[in-house]
């Protein structure tokens, strides 16, 4: 350069234009490659939309639908397996058709920088050759990614199955691989929406997909990325996700964003993502802090640590519209999480305590009725509730009876009824001085000529028909049985001498309960 400045300064500007390369050939080499029916009709549809950077491979053993094709390169892989009449859904057929044309995709692949893979899984071609194709881009040094879909439910439960199993092999053999399922445009589709159509909508995903990281690189904008950039967050990063979002009007750069992470197209959560590629697209009056306010919702959802690259592509024809794309990879174990996986937060997992039983319950009571149910009553000495006796409902058991072990009227036992109260005749007789003087006599303590004496005046009593008030021998007046006159015991019988009673008619002996020695 001393040499160069000492020759004048016209010489030394040529020299350092001559120095200094061309611009293009810093520019990343980027293919996309349409393998199969579906792919194929992907690539078409990038063509059509004018998608531009990168080159176009159509692979498919169709002869048919390859002429159909407008993509840069066509490769017919069928025309010794196949005669070129397709694969017929077979996606063994398909890998072999691969296989034997190995040195041909290697050709038309070599030199890529980045190569996208692209096919329909569930049928031949598409499901069998594409992890040969992305095996073959891989070992060439290319960052390879695959972005196919998964068939609709209505083309059937063998089309799945062929389809589930193309994507795991598919995604041995890449960086990172997008999958869209189909069935989820129908949530985003209108109900009317043709077939026809329907495919349609998974081509422009696929286009989306593919354009989202391509026009990062190969398009300028207010924030630009270089390829190394993008092959910082894809490169190994095994399953990756993908959401589209766009909005207009107010706040359309945060409602776009936020239709973007919660896609219908994505099958799961990006939380957990450690690498979240952004890219947000919009006119010439986009605003450097629509993108901010843009980034910082997707990097919230994401993992706190993760390297999130963004970028802004200006686009005039796009109007007042701003469209994000979200690309989420470097989860965790090689997968993102489902959605609804996440655990349950800690407010609806926590135990709640249990309030202790009420006053005069056991534990597992709780909730039983306190009392019976209207309109039905307790049976007698069945406790209601807590435990009151049913006969007083004072909260006391009646003579001869017991509580029930705090146990409810729903389910407690019935107590044991108290036992029936001996007929007035065989009460005592009342004695001269007053009962409650007087201890009881022990029964059998009585001589045999008190037991008759006591024998002859209740047969008097019976026989005569004894009025209230009447006192019995040497008994005193107003008292029966040692009871005040008109007073009763609670919950026992009152006596014939307390209240007033027809007269009875004479008594045979033989319908008395006298022992035999006492007749």
């Amino acid at each position: 350069m001393v040499e160069v400045a000492s020759l004048g300064r016209g010489r030394m500007s040529t020299e350092r234009a001559s120095v200094v390369a061309a611009p293009q050939n810093y520019l990343a080499v980027i293919k996309v490659v349409g393998i199969g029916g579906g792919g194929v009709n992907a690539v078409n549809r990038m063509i059509e939309v004018g998608l531009k950077g990168v080159e176009f491979i159509a692979i498919n053993t169709d002869a048919q639908a390859l002429l159909m094709s407008d993509a840069d390169v066509k490769l017919d892989i069928g025309r010794e397996l196949t005669r070129g009449l397709g694969a017929g859904a077979q996606p063994d057929v398909g890998n072999k058709a691969a296989e034997d044309h190995a040195e041909d995709i290697e050709e038309v692949i070599k030199g890529a920088d980045m190569v996208f893979v692209t096919a329909g899984e569930g049928g031949g071609t598409g499901t069998g050759g594409a992890p040969v194709v992305a095996r073959i881009a891989r070992s060439l040094g290319a960052l390879t990614i695959g972005v196919v879909t998964r068939p609709f439910a209505f083309e059937g439960k063998k089309r799945a199955s062929q389809a589930e199993e193309g994507i795991n092999a598919l995604r041995d053999e890449v960086d990172t691989l997008i999958v869209i399922p189909n069935d989820r445009l129908l949530s985003i589709s209108d109900r009317q929406v043709s077939v026809l159509d329907a495919f349609k909508q998974a081509d422009q995903v696929l286009l989306q997909g593919v354009s989202g990281i391509t026009d990062l690189i190969t398009t300028p904008g207010l924030i630009n990325l270089d390829f190394a950039d993008v092959k910082s967050v894809m490169s190994n990063a095994g399953s990756a996700l993908m959401g589209i979002g766009s909005a207009r009007g107010e706040n359309r750069s945060v409602a776009a964003a936020e239709m973007a992470i919660s896609s219908p197209l994505l099958e799961a959560s990006i939380d957990g993502a450690h690498g979240v590629l952004l890219s947000i697209a919009g006119g010439s009056d986009l605003g450097l802090f629509e993108i901010n306010e843009a980034a910082q919702l997707v990097s919230s959802a994401a993992h706190a640590e993760s390297n999130i690259i963004f970028g802004a592509v200006i686009d005039d024809g796009l109007g007042d519209e701003v469209r994000v794309t979200v690309i989420a990879a470097g989860f965790d174990g090689g997968m993102p999480r489902r959605r609804g996986s996440q655990e349950a937060s800690a407010g609806n997992g926590a135990s709640q305590a249990v309030p202790p039983p009420p006053a005069g319950r056991r534990p597992g009571e709780l909730g039983r009725p306190q009392s019976a149910p209207v309109g039905e009553q307790a049976p007698q000495g069945t406790p209601v509730g807590n435990g009151v006796s049913g006969n007083t409902g004072s909260g006391q058991p009646a003579p001869g009876q017991s509580y029930a072990s705090g146990q409810s009227y729903a389910s407690a036992t019935p107590a044991t009824p108290p036992p029936a109260a001996a007929p007035a005749p065989q009460a005592q007789p009342a004695q001269s001085q007053p009962a409650q003087s007087q201890p009881a006599q022990a029964p059998g303590s009585s001589s045999q000529a008190d037991l008759a004496a006591q024998t002859q005046e209740l047969r008097q009593r019976l026989l005569g028909g004894a009025r209230p008030g009447e006192s019995g021998a040497g008994g005193t007046s107003g008292t029966s049985g040692g009871a005040p006159n008109g007073s009763t015991q609670q919950g026992t019988s009152p006596s014939p001498a307390s209240t007033p009673r027809p007269v009875r008619r004479p008594i045979d002996d033989d319908e008395l309960d006298v022992p035999d020695f006492l007749k």
